[in-house]
């Protein structure tokens, strides 16, 4: 009994395997303009739970990439299954899209950081003419309280 479900169970595995390749279809879309839509589709999806500018959160961005590459979400979704049974040129696009994704996070990050180290200036610097003021301040006061002192009472 053993030996037979084990039999039947190699069978079922072996039977499951699929080597489907869809035909290449007439709209597809380049290889490098795929690479291009996945990496926009990515950031599009990593942006959907955060704020906007208008505090919205929630926002499905995938209609603007679709709208910016001049195709619908049929196309995409036909090329795309096209690709994935093209294992090793879905395979390219995808490291494409990963490297072009991570150049992009590199240049961002080192904005991000000039920009907080500018506003880190900006705020040192405000600091110390906040202190200045203040010192200007105490010494304008002083002063006021030695003229004060030294007018004399009638």
């Amino acid at each position: 009994m053993k030996k037979i479900s084990c039999f039947l169970i190699l069978i079922g595995l072996f039977s499951c395997t699929s080597n489907t390749i869809f035909e290449k279809p007439k709209n597809l879309i380049p290889k490098d303009t795929m690479s291009l839509l996945l990496e926009d589709l990515m950031v599009a999806s990593a942006a959907k739970f955060h704020n906007n500018k208008l505090k919205e959160s929630n926002v499905n961005y995938a209609p603007l990439v679709y709208k910016k590459y001049k195709i619908d979400s049929v196309r995409f979704k036909i090329s795309n299954d096209y690709y994935v049974t093209v294992i090793d040129t879905y395979k390219e696009i995808l490291e494409d899209t990963k490297k072009s994704l991570e150049t992009k996070e590199r240049k961002y990050s080192k904005i991000q950081m000039k920009l907080d180290s500018i506003k880190d200036e900006i705020f040192q610097d405000s600091i110390k003419r906040m202190l200045v003021l203040d010192s200007i301040k105490a010494d304008s006061i002083e002063k006021l309280r030695i003229k004060k002192a030294s007018i004399p009472k009638i």
